[in-house]
């Protein structure tokens, strides 16, 4: 439960904080790749992986060999940064690869509390560990469309986010924006014809079509 509070709250804020219009272009670069690869990541697998990320300037903000515990996500359904979701496609197990991520497809012009600047372009060196099948996604959507009319409110998103943030902060995630300023931020970014509601085809989290 607390992977799933944090990874829908993951995914609504990454989308809201980011502007896809900055600019900067995602590099990957392969680092070492196994001769034979019997498997490649696609939209939808579970990954395990190994990281170390770092700013440009290469202070590190964090990694998963320091806790000696890689970092499992389904991949292609917005549980990650973006450039995680693009630049870990058709990957091999074992498989080493350095992503330079530019601020849109990272934390945008918001950053990530004092450890990521706002508009700041992060470098990771990945590891893949393992692919697997994945579960199907989560259709974050439906669970915020609490009336079922195929959009998405301010008082919905409001409340949905009014469940779950409490329950992210027990879980250890920090610096969680203010909620109203959240709301406004996701319908800044969601809201593409701007009359007050996030339809289906204009929400961009999890909602079962993504596969």
């Amino acid at each position: 439960m607390k992977s799933f509070i944090i990874c829908v709250l993951f995914c609504l804020i990454s989308h809201a904080i980011c502007d896809d219009e900055s600019f900067g272009e995602l590099v990957v670069e392969v680092v070492s790749k196994p001769d034979d690869c019997s498997r490649k990541s696609s939209k939808g697998d579970m990954l395990s992986m190994h990281y170390r990320g770092t700013t440009e300037d290469g202070k590190e903000f964090d990694s998963s060999y320091s806790r000696s515990e890689p970092f499992k996500f389904q991949l292609g359904i917005g549980q990650v940064i973006k450039g995680w979701d693009q630049g870990l496609l058709d990957m091999c197990p074992t498989e080493k690869r350095k992503l330079t991520i530019p601020s849109h497809l990272a934390y945008g012009d918001a950053g990530a509390g004092d450890r990521i600047p706002p508009k700041a372009t992060l470098v990771f060196e990945v590891e893949c560990i393992a692919v697997e099948d994945g579960p199907t996604p989560v259709n974050v959507f439906a669970e915020i469309d609490a009336n079922d009319d195929n959009q998405l409110s301010r008082e919905e998103v409001s409340s949905y986010l009014k469940k779950q943030m409490p329950e992210a902060a027990k879980a250890g995630v920090k610096d969680l924006p203010d909620q109203d300023k959240l709301v406004e931020e996701i319908f800044q970014h969601e809201d593409q014809d701007k009359n007050g509601f996030i339809s289906h085809e204009e929400f961009s989290g999890p909602k079962h079509d993504e596969l």
